[in-house]
């Protein structure tokens, strides 16, 4: 699906992923400057083009520190009608007390309806499936943004309501993969739970 080296573009049967650049930062402002692509996480909203400028430099940040992060989403063709779809990536993050790959994606709105969403993000948890096993990658999802569940579903995550948290713009149904139960210390461990 892509390559092994951080950084490369992952491709798919119809699209192409690619690190984010400055050239990305206006379709950053059009893509969360929209109601209908932030209306299920209104926190997301840009308000101003200096607001997606800021996006972009912790995007590139966290680029810069992990090797790895929010992919800009493209038609493989090079003749196709739209030019960037929106994006998908991961973040890492902590949810209860653990280091996780939150995955994300958000798409222009017109390119709804067409398995984009789904295509991108089981290429980016395939990446992470490979290249970063040792983390158990999640989504967060509002409970009444229903294509962001099956979306979620698809990609292979499975609903994990012990993990649900508050979010920004309220609940936070949580969808994992990899998410393994913490283990307990075994009998000859020198640190023993009290009774």
């Amino acid at each position: 699906m892509g390559d092994d080296q951080p950084g490369h573009e992952l491709l798919t049967t119809r699209l192409a992923l690619r690190r984010p650049t400055p050239a990305d930062i206006d379709t950053i402002y059009r893509i969360h400057h929209d109601p209908a692509a932030c209306a299920h996480n209104p926190a997301d909203m840009l308000a101003t083009h200096a607001d997606a400028e800021d996006r972009y430099h912790r995007w590139d940040q966290h680029w810069q520190q992990h090797d790895f992060g929010y992919w800009v989403i493209h038609p493989r063709e090079a003749n196709a009608q739209h030019g960037i779809l929106g994006f998908s990536g991961l973040k890492l993050m902590r949810l209860q007390d653990r280091e996780v790959l939150n995955l994300f994606y958000r798409l222009d709105p017109v390119t709804w309806g067409n398995g984009i969403a789904t295509e991108a993000a089981t290429a980016v948890v395939s990446w992470a499936t490979t290249d970063r096993p040792d983390h158990p990658v999640i989504a967060r999802v509002r409970p009444d943004n229903v294509a962001s569940a099956t979306v979620a579903e698809r990609t292979g995550l499975r609903r994990a309501a012990h993990l649900d948290t508050a979010g920004e713009d309220g609940l936070d149904w949580i969808f994992a993969k990899n998410w393994e139960p913490r283990r307990m210390q075994s009998s000859d461990s020198p640190i023993r739970a009290r009774d």
